[in-house]
């Protein structure tokens, strides 16, 4: 805008007043949506912390059984606890639609609990609640990403409106009020000088006329 050459005229003084009117309404809504996704992103971190805590926890839990793993009794212990689907939703926060996670299902577990070790099945268990846990902590991830990308675009245009938009505009309305303004005063100044040599024009012709009556002949014979 501020390379744009812009008519110094009325109808632009007040397009642009316009404008300034719109940006000037616009700009509280957009720091109000700002201000409400920063109090979500700042909710998804407290909430990712605790994910990441109960991840840390649940690896915990499994790693002694990593040894045994080795060992694998005839079960395919990782892949039983390997999530088969995924099934995801949507939540509005903050009018942004973010992806929530809604179940983590896994395939039936099939094997005779008399021809398997005891650890089978606490193993098989912990494995899949640290699978579960890091489908969260991945769902939450991919939720936060929005969130940011969504924060990044409104603060982008909190920043065009407060620091490019209204400032400009605010000088364009400047330069075309000093413009119609020494218009003005040139009107002002040529209509005193009108007036000026027509007040001439006058005090001259009165003049004239005095002097011709005064030379016309047998004025005073009578």
């Amino acid at each position: 805008m501020a390379n744009k050459k812009v008519k110094l005229t009325r109808p632009e003084l007040k397009r642009q007043r316009d404008m300034l009117r719109r940006f000037e309404r616009f700009l509280p809504m957009l720091k109000l949506k700002q201000q409400q996704l920063q109090m979500a992103m700042r909710k998804m971190l407290q909430a990712r912390r605790q994910l990441l805590e109960a991840l840390e926890k649940a690896q915990g839990l499994f790693r002694p059984y990593e040894a045994v793993l080795a060992d694998r009794a005839g079960v395919d212990v990782r892949g039983l606890a390997r999530p088969v689907e995924v099934v995801k939703g949507q939540e509005n926060v903050a009018g942004v639609k973010l992806p929530v996670l809604k179940d983590v299902k896994f395939s039936e577990a099939r094997y005779s609990l008399f021809a398997t070790p005891a650890w089978v099945d606490r193993t098989l268990g912990d494995l899949k609640e640290m699978n579960r846990r890091q489908v969260e902590v991945e769902v939450m991830e991919e939720a936060y990403t929005v969130m940011q990308r969504e924060l990044t675009k409104i603060s982008q245009r909190v920043n065009l409106f407060e620091k490019v938009m209204i400032p400009e505009t605010r000088e364009i309305i400047r330069r075309i009020r000093i413009k119609l303004g020494d218009e003005m005063t040139a009107q002002v100044g040529r209509a005193k000088i009108a007036k000026a040599k027509l007040a001439e024009t006058s005090s001259f012709e009165g003049a004239l006329e005095e002097s011709l009556e005064e030379a016309m002949p047998g004025g005073d014979a009578a």
